[in-house]
């Protein structure tokens, strides 16, 4: 194979990154989708054409430490250019993983484009990685800002795995394995699926969930696309950083009673225990590569256009050889998204729940040439089929002894407004 060469150059600031995506409405084809999409608060990365891909041997229990060993391998082999002190310039790879790769048909995956444009911290700038050592990026390469996109005319609804009914049958199934002493806590995860009548046009959905959730990460990788409240963890020159979100209310629309609805949030007991699971999960995973590590007494509350979180964010300093894909996968799964213990959490998940999450709440997001990365939790999301004709999308809830099935069922429809939001316009 030849040496790639990544090349790397500043540009000026192309203005909202999202009008760059390309379209992929009728009559166009799956070759025309942004190989990723990697946005908050209007900074992140776009990356066009694929140059290498990894894709997970089915049999492999630990694809993130094999996909981190690949891209160690694949990113020695080339020659590189980066900004200096800006993470995520330079070749990427992006990525989204299995929640539970004993249990999916489904296989991790990781993608580098061969066009990354990127902006961080004020600064922006174009990658073009190609075999061709005399190839330069250009600003020629940026796409012309596309029109406005529609959603689709007609979207039809329909159960996934399990109807609501038959999702508080597991909810309370759940709680009487946790009152018996089985596990402290576990989350569990339902499915809805949207068909439509035309493609559903990526660009669209992302820019309409990047545009109303800025508070989020955007992402779109291999089909899985959402806007994730929960960074599993971030690297940057050292520094590690965990937001752990547990606990959740549906806010009201009025100021004055969701006011109200985050001082009972911060003093739910269930709510706080569940975080307190999530956050001693999270801090006992990254103590074995990490060091000077601060955990907050208490968390705050994270207010989203639809829901309040509790949420706290861990932070680090990682050793050397722990890259964020290591880290990503010392951490996953946290108790946030699978419970306490962890195995037998998973292992009930696996028996309960009747779905294949696939890459539902699995890691996604992206790595650079340094280790320096960022990788959220895979939430609010769905998975597109391979024609965008139906997109399945997921949502979870965390189960606790005094957890109420038909209240957690009202929290799973309020998580899945953003993706529901985003699909209708």
């Amino acid at each position: 194979m030849p040496t790639l060469h990544a090349r790397t150059v500043e540009i000026d600031d192309p203005g909202d990154l999202t009008t760059l995506i390309p379209a992929s409405g009728p009559g166009r084809t799956t070759h025309d989708q942004p190989t990723a999409v990697w946005l908050r608060r209007g900074d992140g990365m776009i990356g066009l054409g694929e140059v290498a891909r990894w894709t997970a041997d089915p049999q492999d229990r630990d694809p993130i430490r094999s996909a981190d060993q690949w891209w160690t391998e694949f990113r020695s082999t080339m020659a590189v250019s980066t900004l200096d002190g800006v993470a995520g310039s330079g070749p990427l790879a992006f990525g989204t993983f299995t929640f539970d790769p004993g249990n999916t048909a489904t296989l991790s995956t990781m993608v580098v484009p061969q066009i990354v444009i990127g902006r961080r911290n004020e600064r922006s700038w174009l990658t073009l990685v190609s075999d061709d050592p005399t190839a330069n990026p250009s600003v020629d390469l940026v796409p012309q800002a596309r029109a406005e996109t529609t959603p689709p005319s007609t979207i039809s609804w329909s159960d996934g795995s399990l109807n609501g009914p038959e999702w508080e049958v597991v909810v309370d199934a759940a709680v009487q394995q946790i009152r018996n002493g089985c596990v402290d806590k576990v989350v569990l995860a339902r499915d809805v699926i949207a068909e439509t009548s035309e493609p559903i046009d990526l660009a669209g959905l992302i820019t309409r969930l990047s545009h109303q959730y800025e508070r989020c990460w955007s992402y779109h990788v291999d089909g899985l696309v959402g806007a994730t409240p929960e960074m599993l963890v971030r690297r940057e020159r050292g520094l590690a950083t965990s937001r752990v979100l547990a606990g959740t209310i549906r806010r009201t629309g009025s100021d004055e009673q969701d006011l109200a609805l985050a001082a009972a949030l911060s003093q739910s007991s269930k709510d706080l225990s569940e975080h307190e699971f999530a956050v001693r999960s999270v801090a006992e995973a990254l103590a074995p590569y990490c060091s000077g590590m601060h955990v907050p007494d208490s968390p705050y509350v994270l207010e989203l256009p639809n829901v309040l979180h509790l949420a706290t964010d861990v932070t680090a300093v990682a050793t050397d050889q722990s890259s964020a894909l290591a880290l990503a996968a010392a951490l996953h799964p946290s108790a946030a998204v699978c419970g306490t213990p962890t195995d037998r959490a998973r292992e009930l998940i696996a028996e309960l729940e009747r779905m294949d999450r696939g890459r539902y709440a699995g890691p996604v997001g992206w790595v650079d040439t340094h280790g320096d990365g960022e990788w959220g939790i895979g939430l609010r999301c769905g998975q597109l089929a391979d024609d965008r004709h139906s997109i399945r999308l997921y949502a979870g809830c965390g189960i606790v002894a005094d957890s109420d099935p038909e209240a957690e069922l009202a929290e799973s429809n309020a998580k899945l407004v953003p993706m529901r939001d985003a699909l209708t316009g």
